[in-house]
Parts: structure tokens; C-alpha cells; sequence
């Protein structure tokens, strides 16, 4: 038999197979054996698969760790970023709101000029009482300019630079302010006390003051513009032989949360001139 004859009846030998095997799998038969070879063959591949899964994450997870880890801190950042214009977006809303108020008061006291300037600095001395604030000779700022809010007298400018200013709080015991009770009409001498308490001295034996009663600056002696609030009457100490009596008063400006005040510009105290630093 020549080479090519039995290549021939080797590939049809093959072809028969072939077939008779996909005729008894189609039948059924076969059925059984491919069980028991595919099963194992299943089992390896399936263990195969998973020690490959597991090498290749212990091979990869360094690197995915380090992505993980940069990404956790971008994300980190971007956090804080936006915290911080939130923050800044807080603050720029109380400042709005604090302009509002004071521009009101302003619209309603025409006969005065003002310029607004935000606390931005306190001293730490308990035995001197006043603020720094962003103002100073360039935006018009004078020595003796009284200071104030919407809700009352703060104090006034006593030392003046280029930007910044310092004003003397009405709370501290170097402070002289002439006042004017509302109702009783009756006149006094504001004088701060070292634990913060706010006296008014000077007050007539015969003037009737009451508790709750409105204090207000007299305009006496030039000091400051009248009919500015200070605070009102807490209590009262009057004794037949004292000349004069005595007022204890709650301050309409809280001082501890001053922001923004207003320096009036178009009122120097009598004896101060409009160069004076």
C-alpha cells in the first residue's frame, strides 16, 4: 500500500470516529464519560483560576493601594477646600448683614458722616480697654473721632496711623463720657470701673432716675455728639448724705463681639484739630 493510500485511510478512519462520537454524544450516550473526564478537568481549571486571581492581586495591590491612597488624600484636600469657602462664604454673609444694619443707622442719622471699619485687632491688657481697627490717616481717619454702632456709643479714635487706628472703648477707667439720662432728663459722668462695670457719678440728689431708663450722650462739653446710646440704668445707689448718686448701667454695645463700627468723620472733640495725629 502506497504512502498516500494509507494517509487516506487513516484521515477516513479518523472521519468515521469522528462522527460515530458525535452521533453517540448527540444520543446520549457518551454522556457519562464526559462526566467524568469534564468534572476534574473543571476542578483544575477552576483551582487554577484562583491561585492566578490571587497572585495577580497580590501583585497588583501595591500599586493599587498606592492609587488608593492618593486619591483618598486628593479627596481629602478637595474636602477641606471647600470647607474653607464655606467658611468664607459664613463670614462674608455675617459681614453682609452687619453693613446692612449699619447702613440703615446711617441713612437714619443724616446730619452725620461715617466710615465703616472692621475690628481687627484688641489689646490684651486688662488694665486698657480698646481696639485696632482697618482704618487710618489715608481713608480720613482723625485723633478724637467718636466711634460707634447701630446699638451705641463704642468709644473714640485716640491714635491714628496710616491704615490702622486705635479706639478707646467707653468701658475703660481712662474714658470720660458726659451722658444724659432719657426721661428723668438728669446729667452724670460716665465712669468705667477695673472689673468692667460701667458707674455713672455726678448724678443730681433730686433727679428720679428709674431702672431700665435710656443713657444717652449730653453733647455737653464737646466731647461727643449727642443723643448717642450707652446702656441703661441697672440700678441705683442714693444715700441722704452724698451729694450726688450714684447709677450702675448695662451697655447697649456688646463689646466682646464687635465686627464692624462706624467712625463719625465730620465730629472732632473741642480742642482737637483736624491734623491732629
Amino acid at each position: 500500500m502506497s504512502r498516500t493510500s494509507s494517509r487516506t485511510l487513516i484521515a477516513s478512519a479518523l472521519i468515521i470516529l469522528a462522527l460515530s462520537l458525535l452521533a453517540l454524544s448527540a444520543a446520549g450516550y457518551l454522556q457519562p464519560a464526559e462526566s467524568l473526564v469534564v468534572r476534574p478537568l473543571s476542578a483544575l481549571q477552576s483551582w487554577t483560576a484562583t491561585r492566578y486571581a490571587a497572585i495577580r492581586d497580590f501583585i497588583t495591590s501595591p500599586s493599587d493601594v498606592t492609587t488608593l491612597r492618593q486619591r483618598n488624600a486628593e479627596l481629602e484636600a478637595e474636602v477641606a477646600r471647600l470647607q474653607q469657602q464655606v467658611i468664607g462664604l459664613q463670614e462674608q454673609q455675617a459681614e453682609a448683614t452687619i453693613l446692612a444694619v449699619l447702613l440703615k443707622y446711617a441713612r437714619e442719622q443724616p446730619e452725620s458722616s461715617y466710615q465703616a471699619s472692621k475690628v481687627i485687632g484688641r489689646d490684651v491688657s486688662p488694665f486698657l480697654r480698646s481696639i485696632w481697627i482697618g482704618s487710618g490717616s489715608d481713608q480720613g481717619i482723625a485723633r478724637g473721632m467718636p466711634v460707634a454702632t447701630d446699638r451705641g456709643l463704642v468709644g473714640r479714635v485716640i491714635e491714628v496711623r496710616a491704615s490702622v487706628s486705635r479706639v478707646q472703648l467707653i468701658t475703660d477707667p481712662e474714658a470720660a463720657v458726659n451722658l444724659r439720662f432719657q426721661q428723668s432728663r438728669a446729667d452724670g459722668v460716665l465712669a468705667a470701673q477695673l472689673n468692667g462695670e460701667l458707674w455713672v457719678d455726678l448724678i443730681d440728689q433730686n433727679a428720679e432716675i428709674a431702672q431700665g431708663e435710656l443713657v444717652l450722650t449730653s453733647g455737653l462739653g464737646g466731647g461727643f455728639p449727642a443723643d448717642i446710646p450707652i446702656g441703661r440704668v441697672l440700678s441705683v445707689r442714693k444715700r441722704d448724705y452724698e451729694l450726688f448718686q450714684q447709677a450702675v448701667i448695662q451697655p447697649t454695645v456688646e463689646f466682646d463681639n464687635l465686627d464692624i463700627v462706624l467712625v463719625i468723620t465730620n465730629f472732632l472733640p473741642v480742642g482737637v484739630s483736624d491734623g491732629a495725629q
